[in-house]
């Protein structure tokens, strides 16, 4: 592997993308994966309040707590796909490609988060709000190697993507 194509990440950067600002600060991908999904959490919680006040009086109470967290979560998910790819794991091309497998791992940390919280409480007894702190952390973790290593994968030896796309 040469010098131009080693990336801390093991995820192959794009020959010639020099590296973003945010890498070009932070210099560890793991950092600015969790700079960029706190950024994330905090814009969808702006978002979810946004959509509520929005809705507030055009729809039910119900539907619009339901309603503002969807359309938060689904603007949340494009934007975060646009981040991570450009500002973290910098890669070019397969752009339908990487936002699949992006919305599929993000997908199963969902269903990880929902499984392993409620095994955390029912079968370990553990108390709710330190437990959900501690399987989002682990799923975050694993979400990290799920970008790198599937939404995000190129392989080294790829040529480089087409400039136009």
């Amino acid at each position: 592997m040469t010098e131009a194509r080693h990336s801390l990440s093991g995820v192959e950067p794009d020959a010639g993308v020099p590296a973003g600002p945010l890498l070009r600060l932070v210099r560890r991908q793991e950092v600015a994966f969790a700079l960029v999904g706190g950024f994330n959490t905090l814009m969808g919680m702006v978002l979810t309040i946004v959509w509520l006040s929005i809705l507030d009086g055009v729809v039910s109470k119900d539907v619009a707590a339901a309603l503002s967290v969807a359309l938060a979560y689904a603007v949340g998910m494009v934007v975060a796909f646009v981040l991570h790819r450009t500002l973290v794991f910098r890669v070019r091309g397969h752009i339908l490609r990487d936002f699949v497998a992006f919305v599929g791992v993000n997908a199963v940390g969902m269903a990880l988060n929902m499984v392993l919280l409620q095994l955390a409480v029912s079968l370990l007894h553990a108390p709710a709000k330190p437990a959900a702190v501690i399987v989002m952390g682990l799923v975050a973790v694993a979400s990290f190697f799920g970008h790198r290593h599937i939404s995000f994968r190129r392989p080294a030896d790829s040529p480089p993507p087409d400039p136009a796309r």
